[in-house]
């Protein structure tokens, strides 16, 4: 029964269990080191502000007030924005683990290389999100219309997040990282669509909800990159146990009896 329900045993079940808590756990430390910075932060967001306006990219505040004329549309964007790094992650990697074990691996690992990046990222340029700038048109959207308090100066955010994480945005991060492998595996087309769609869908929340600048969106983007690169490298090192496997539809070469395999050499 156990063979069945869990692939690798609890044994390996609760090692990954483990390592995923040892990576938030290392990232709480990382937000105290940040705790304190709110200065460099806002300065840093203004910064950014000023490259998307050279580059003609600074569109959020027409974008979260053209999506403001649908309070539903605002609802689940915001919904959406708080449920997506738990309920959706979190639901991803056990379906990955239960039903596509030998794919999960690869999961894991782009997981476990984009995190470092990030927390570089968090100390290097902590950046404030939009939300904490509403002189330029932005209102706090998740604060609003949700139970979270989602300001900077809330104890309990603080206890949990780092209010001042905007680059990369990891948001658009682990959407790629979990919607390119499911769109791989899924069986059914409209699944398929569903997961080709979720990274884009999660650019839209991020930037309604004024939780993220376009240019953290793309950072997110290329730390995915990144990491799935990093992943590939080390499937090469273990590709027995690191390898992004069971593609459905995915060819694989048969071995030919050697009379047949001989005739189709002089027919070719």
């Amino acid at each position: 029964m156990q063979a069945r329900v869990l692939p690798q045993g609890w044994r390996d079940l609760l090692r990954q269990v483990s390592l995923f808590v040892s990576t938030f756990l290392v990232y709480d430390v990382v937000r105290g080191l940040v705790e304190g910075r709110g200065k460099a932060a806002f300065e840093n967001a203004r910064e950014l502000i000023s490259i998307e306006r050279t580059l003609h990219l600074f569109v959020e505040p027409s974008v979260q007030a053209w999506a403001s004329g649908s309070h539903v549309l605002m609802v689940g964007a915001s919904w959406l924005y708080v449920n997506a790094q738990t309920s959706i992650t979190i639901g991803a990697l056990l379906y990955l683990y239960l039903r596509h074990n030998r794919s999960f691996y690869f999961v894991r690992n782009m997981l476990m290389i984009a995190m470092p990046i990030a927390l570089i990222g968090y100390l290097v340029f902590p950046t404030a999100p939009p939300r904490f700038l509403p002189e330029w048109g932005f209102a706090d959207t998740v604060s609003d219309l949700t139970p979270v308090n989602n300001s900077h100066s809330s104890a309990f955010l603080s206890a949990l997040f780092n209010p001042y994480a905007a680059v990369p945005s990891m948001h658009v991060a682990f959407a790629l990282m979990i919607g390119w492998p499911l769109a791989r595996l899924a069986r059914r087309s409209a699944a398929r669509v569903l997961w080709v769609l979720y990274p884009f869908l999660m650019t839209f929340v991020i930037v309604v909800t004024a939780n993220h600048f376009i240019l953290d969106a793309l950072l997110g983007a290329l730390t995915a990159a990144i990491a799935a690169y990093g992943a590939l490298c080390l499937a090469r090192v273990r590709p027995a146990a690191w390898r992004f496997a069971g593609v459905p539809g995915a060819r694989v070469p048969v071995a030919r009896p050697p009379v047949a395999a001989a005739r189709a050499r002089a027919s070719g």
